[in-house]
């Protein structure tokens, strides 16, 4: 297994964080959000396509709980949930906005693959929209079963991992009442993510495409 570092440099990491829905991100990329708050030095900025309200506020409230000390910038839309494929051109607008004005060294979202439609079509059309971006493609534990081997980690330690969860539950009380929505699930695939890659915990992500330079 090769392991990369991201180089440091006195340019802020800019990050796109991108969500069919209020707590995609968070589930999908929480601890890799944390750890590299810690790091520091970051520009953020989050984009949730769908939400009523409740979860458009509590999309706002976790983006910050999450990446505490980033300059982050919170972008919330309100397009049906569930229907994303119906208003596929308002997606790629959004995305294409974007793009105009936000050019990001990383983007985390949802993949293609995904069994969640919503989820599917902000896979399709992210790498569509920013060519120039390292695109790492989340994953979310659901009823579908479509979890898939991935092929890049990023390690998390207990205090992240068990951390991410805490936030988790403070930042997303509408989720509590879902059967899925429990400690177990969530450090449980980080511990299996963490296992294949000889670490306690980690977050696991899908990469189509990535240029490694020779220094």
């Amino acid at each position: 297994m090769l392991a990369l570092q991201l180089p440091r440099s006195a340019d802020p990491l800019r990050i796109l964080t991108v969500g069919a829905h209020a707590d995609d991100i968070e589930i999908g990329a929480g601890g890799t959000l944390l750890a590299l708050a810690q790091r520091g030095h970051l520009q953020v900025r989050s984009l949730v396509l769908t939400g009523t309200p409740e979860r458009r506020a509590e999309a706002q409230d976790a983006a910050r709980e999450f990446l505490p000390g980033a300059d982050v910038v919170i972008d919330l839309h309100d397009l049906p949930e569930s229907r994303l494929p119906a208003v596929w051109a308002d997606v790629k607008d959004i995305l294409e906005g974007v793009a105009r004005s936000w050019t990001p060294d990383i983007i985390f979202a949802p993949s293609v693959e995904d069994a969640h439609q919503d989820h599917r079509v902000v896979g399709e059309i992210v790498p569509t929209v920013f060519r120039d971006s390292l695109y790492l493609a989340y994953e979310t534990p659901k009823w579908d079963g479509d979890l898939r081997r991935p092929g890049t980690y990023i390690p998390l330690s207990a205090e992240i991992a068990h951390r991410k969860v805490e936030l988790l539950h403070k930042c997303f009380p509408s989720q509590h009442p879902r059967h899925w929505w429990d400690d177990e699930v969530f450090l449980g695939l980080a511990r299996i993510r963490g296992v294949e890659c000889r670490q306690s915990y980690a977050e696991a992500f899908t990469c189509s495409k990535c240029t490694i330079t020779p220094v």
